[in-house]
């Protein structure tokens, strides 16, 4: 808004300015925002030995030491009659004696045990345990590599009858004593023979 020009009588005028405006001030949002900084320090100081004794038993903790179980083979071994029982007897034996038991099917096993394809959850639920501990392999494919390639990344070894000759040039520690745990089932239950208790394992 510009000044104001009022004339007067005789020809003059006379200049009115307007009133000036205060420019409004930032100090009240500046305060504001400096408390808030100060708020959220004064916080995390005294939250951080809390926070850092929450995670330190996280660190220390045991690592999974996981132990494969080849399904495909397991749930041939009672009377050479596919059963799905007979591998969740096997999965039970490996949880209490302290190992992460993960399981290994070929694509056909739910065909051969219940005359349907079955997926990797579907396995889970009637074993009961994750979904993450379960494969079941894509139509077509050899569930052999895929269990020897999973135990060579997670140290792991492999409950199975079978000696995997064909894949012994590749994967020499299947001729390792120890590597390869075999067993049997039968009415007096489940025999894994040379499996001991799992180690705690440390976290690296």
């Amino acid at each position: 808004m510009g000044p104001l020009l009022l004339p007067l009588l005789d020809s003059k005028t006379i200049r009115i300015d307007p009133p000036v405006e205060p420019v409004p001030s930032n100090l009240g949002t500046e305060a504001i925002v400096a408390m808030a900084v100060l708020a959220v320090f004064l916080a995390a100081l005294f939250l951080l030995p809390r926070l850092w004794h929450r995670l330190r038993p996280a660190a220390r903790e045991v690592e999974e030491d996981w132990l494969l179980i080849d399904g495909s083979n397991v749930m041939h071994w009672q009377d050479n009659t596919p059963s799905l029982e007979t591998v969740r007897k096997v999965v039970d034996q490996v949880r209490r004696l302290g190992y992460v038991p993960g399981v290994v099917f070929d694509a056909n096993a739910g065909w051969k045990l219940f005359g349907r394809y079955l997926h990797d959850q579907e396995f889970a639920k009637m074993l009961g345990v994750e979904a993450r501990q379960v494969l079941v392999v894509a139509k077509g494919t050899q569930a052999d590599p895929f269990l020897l390639q999973t135990a060579r990344e997670f140290g792991a070894r492999i409950v199975t009858n079978d000696r995997f000759r064909d894949w012994a040039e590749a994967h020499p520690e299947v001729q390792a004593p120890g590597f390869l745990i075999r067993g049997s089932a039968g009415e007096s239950g489940i025999s894994l023979r040379g499996l001991g208790p799992a180690k705690p394992r440390e976290r690296r």
